[in-house]
This record gives structure tokens, C-alpha cells and sequence, in this order.
């Protein structure tokens, strides 16, 4: 799913792109509207988006003076405007595309396109370099560390490290020693698949620790494993028996 968000300051413009954004809803999903620069800047900084739509005049501000504000552009800039001579300086940001208020629908649906195509082949690159890591530590003495998909990049990971991991939805937050998280866009179940053999073990449908990180277990109707940086964790009532039966194997 592409998280966009879109920045304009006319509100009429704002519903002309929720209204062409309706036909992407299964693979685009819109995280924030704002109005202002400064709306805009902690919204980027705290949504992470795929994909800015950005107005090019914001009241008395410009988008320009929003991203010269941000330490890194990490996404993808559909600028919209109703004036056609700040084309060059937008291009200057590297934008995927600049669309002239009002907004066309073929013209909005070609930035889309290229839009999928960019985000299809990031996704697919993360994914090789992931793939080929793992595969490389395999092959040297078992896996160390995994390698994830971040905002900034690749981020390599080693297990012994790791505490824990859970599921927000499609996402993944790794608890890492040190009072250290790491979240990326990928489900449990392929951290579990990843980890499994290597002494991890899903005690509940949103939980996945490491065994060798539980300070101790706490009796109850499935129970609770104590992690060392504090967190209970359920166990539930169907993985109990084998929960323990994994724990007392270490």
C-alpha cells in the first residue's frame, strides 16, 4: 500500500484529489491532509509517506520552502499547481511529476502510473538485496543477522540483538537491546519464517520473541513471558504447552 500525503491550502483543491485518489483506494491510502508548511513538515517526518502531493503555493509560503526544511526527500513529489512557471525549479527537487490545477484526470492518472511503476521497482530492489543477503549469511555458518527494508535503506540486524517483534497490521515493530525499535513494512509471519530456527517462537497472533530474551514466565490461563527490557507478553492459551515445552529445551 502507497501512503500519501497531500498538502494544499484550498479545500476544493484537496477534494479534487481524494475524488481522483478513489479509483487507487485498494493500493493507495491518503495518511494526512495539511494545510501549512509547518503541518506538513512534522507530518512528513512522522507518517513516513510513499508519496507527497504538494502545492507549490501554500498561503504566504511555497512547497520549495517546505522541502529546503526536510533533511532528506525519502519520497516520491507529485507537485500540483494553478501556474505553470515554477516547472523547472520543481523539477529541480526531482519530482515524478507536476500536474496544473485543475487537475486532469488523464494527466493525474499518468502520474499515477508512474507513480506504481517507481514504488513497484523500489520494492523489488529492497526485496533482492534483502534475498541476497540472507542467502550469503546462510551460506556462511547460519544466519547472524537479517537484513530489513527501511525508510533510510537496508538496516542490518543482528538476532542476538533482538527482544521481540510485533505485528501493528501490515506492519512489524523489532524491539531491539539497548531500548532500541526498528519498525518495517512487512508482516510477522515473515519475521517468523525467518526466525523460527532460531530460537523464536510466536506466542500469540501479534507476538514473536526471542526465547533466549524471557527473564521468566507468569502463570495464568495462557500466561505471560517476562522480556528482559520489561515487556509481558501474552501467551496464548493454544501455544502454551509448546511455549514451554521450546523454553525448557534451551
Amino acid at each position: 500500500m502507497i501512503r500519501a500525503i497531500i498538502v494544499d491550502d484550498e479545500q476544493h483543491c484537496v477534494d479534487r484529489l481524494l475524488k481522483l485518489l478513489l479509483k487507487y483506494v485498494n493500493s493507495i491510502t491518503v495518511v494526512k491532509v495539511v494545510a501549512t508548511v509547518e503541518e506538513a513538515k512534522v507530518s512528513i517526518e512522522e507518517e513516513l509517506p510513499d508519496v507527497v502531493f504538494l502545492d507549490v503555493q501554500i498561503y504566504e509560503q511555497t512547497g520549495f520552502d517546505l522541502l529546503k526544511q526536510l533533511s532528506a526527500i525519502n519520497f516520491e513529489i507529485i507537485f500540483t499547481t494553478a501556474y505553470d512557471n515554477y516547472a523547472i525549479e520543481a523539477f529541480k527537487f526531482s519530482a515524478l511529476d507536476y500536474l496544473l490545477k485543475p487537475i486532469d484526470g488523464e494527466e493525474f492518472d499518468k502520474a499515477i502510473e508512474k507513480l506504481r511503476q517507481k514504488s513497484s521497482l523500489k520494492e523489488l530492489s529492497k526485496k533482492m538485496e534483502v534475498l541476497f543477503h540472507n542467502l550469503e549469511e546462510k551460506k556462511n555458518s547460519g544466519l547472524k543477522k537479517i537484513a530489513v527494508p527501511t525508510v533510510e535503506g537496508l538496516t542490518l540486524i543482528d538476532i542476538l540483538n533482538i527482544i521481540r517483534c510485533q505485528s501493528d497490521t501490515s506492519y512489524t515493530h523489532i524491539y531491539l537491546k539497548g531500548n532500541k525499535k526498528i519498525t518495517v513494512a512487512k508482516s510477522l509471519k515473515y519475521f517468523e519464517n525467518l526466525l523460527e530456527a532460531h530460537n523464536f517462537f510466536r506466542t500469540h497472533h501479534s507476538h514473536l520473541i526471542n526465547l533466549l530474551m524471557v527473564d521468566k514466565y507468569v502463570k495464568g490461563k495462557g500466561g505471560y513471558a517476562l522480556m528482559k527490557e520489561g515487556a509481558y507478553v501474552e501467551v496464548a492459551v493454544r501455544r502454551k504447552e509448546e511455549f514451554l515445552r521450546r523454553l525448557s529445551d534451551i
